[in-house]
This record gives structure tokens, C-alpha cells and sequence, in this order.
């Protein structure tokens, strides 16, 4: 599996050494692949933060219907 650009691979004795600043990279957006015999095993990337909660209620007052929205266009009758 080929390593992407912008991504970093390091081998598991060094990602020992240097795990700190690799997560400090992963934090700021860096891919960081973990490789055994030169084969990548693992991935280290940033955990994004799920998403925000939605409130019922929050567009109330932004969106409105039509009066006509339910009667059927006058070009369509023919077919009803």
C-alpha cells in the first residue's frame, strides 16, 4: 500500500522514540503511518469531533411553505 502524499510513515521503533511529536503531527492534520518490515500496519489521525447536536426548533421563523404548496399546478390537472 502505497503512502500518500502529506502522510508520514515511520517504523514501530521509532514511533516509540517519537510518539509525542507524532501525535502533535496527527493533532495538526498529518496522516502518520505506522509500518512493520517496511509494510504500514497502522494509521495515527486526528479524531474529529462529532458532530454538533441538533435542536429541534432552530430554524423556526426562517423557513416558510406557500399558501398553494399543496394544490396541484393548473398545467397538471389533466393528468389527475
Amino acid at each position: 500500500m502505497p503512502v500518500r502524499q502529506g502522510t508520514v510513515q515511520v517504523n514501530v521503533a521509532d514511533a516509540k522514540a517519537r510518539f509525542s511529536e507524532l501525535v502533535r503531527k496527527a493533532m495538526s492534520g498529518v496522516e502518520i503511518v505506522i509500518a512493520r518490515d517496511n509494510r504500514p500496519v497502522v494509521r495515527l489521525v486526528r479524531v474529529e469531533p462529532p458532530p454538533r447536536r441538533r435542536r429541534p426548533g432552530s430554524a423556526r421563523g426562517r423557513v416558510w411553505i406557500a399558501p398553494d404548496f399543496d394544490d396541484t399546478p393548473r398545467d397538471f390537472r389533466k393528468y389527475t
